[in-house]
């Protein structure tokens, strides 16, 4: 996508559909390759994860939940199930529309938009997962699947939209990703609107170099807890 002018007035011009489809093959490749690699190098961690979460709480080690993905078709996301089985699913959902509630009404919107900090539904191990992102591993398989892409927005709950604006819609213009634009501008510092504006920014001007950007920058986010709890 490059900018111009166009009558004394400052245009954006898209890449041309053949120059698009290429991208995206490319990214494919690059998702494929990566997400396959990635699988080979960290499967004795997912080993050990599994054992952990197996052998601390009841319940399955994969935890599988409904996401919208491109053009807002549902797909099963992978996770390393972090919580109890008995956890109120519920909470979340009304979690979020408590924050946007207090966005509403001009109050300062509280932080942590999509993880309720000291949640007690979350057991030990999967506190230390979370804090980690070592919880969003299994969604490689996702990515070799073609469900989700290494850099994409985050794949969003079918509940979320009904605190979206018309322009939020365009984040599923593009395939979810495991990491983004926002994990890499604040995280879990940013408001769930600021979370939507950032894909809605990403899925407007994607390239397959911003892509290597924010996995570049993605690893010392992971690596500063605080900022990926």
């Amino acid at each position: 996508m490059t900018a111009g002018l166009r009558h004394g007035v400052a245009t954006v011009e898209r890449p041309s559909v053949v120059v698009r489809r290429l991208r995206l093959r490319m990214k494919r490749v690059m998702d494929v390759i990566g997400s396959t690699v990635l699988l080979f190098m960290l499967a004795p961690l997912l080993a050990a994860v599994a054992v952990a979460v197996k052998a601390t709480s009841r319940g399955p080690v994969i935890f599988r939940q409904t996401r919208l993905g491109l053009d807002r078709k549902p797909f099963t996301v992978y996770k390393f199930r972090s919580m109890r089985v008995d956890a109120d699913p519920e909470v979340h959902r009304r979690f979020l529309a408590h924050q946007l509630a207090l966005g509403a009404d001009g109050r300062e919107t509280e932080i942590r938009h999509f993880k309720v900090t000291g949640d007690c539904r979350v057991t030990p191990v999967g506190q230390l997962i979370r804090r980690l992102s070592i919880d969003e591993l299994p969604q490689l398989v996702n990515v070799l699947r073609g469900e989700m892409s290494l850099v994409g927005p985050r794949p969003d709950l079918a509940y979320s939209l009904e605190h979206y604006q018309p322009h939020h819609y365009r984040r599923f213009d593009v395939v979810p990703g495991l990491t983004g634009l926002w994990q890499v501008s604040g995280r879990s510092d940013l408001s769930y609107m600021e979370m939507l504006e950032l894909d809605v920014a990403y899925a407007e001007s994607w390239s397959l170099s911003r892509d290597i950007r924010i996995l570049a920058r993605t690893i010392p986010v992971l690596l500063t807890p605080d900022r990926a709890g």
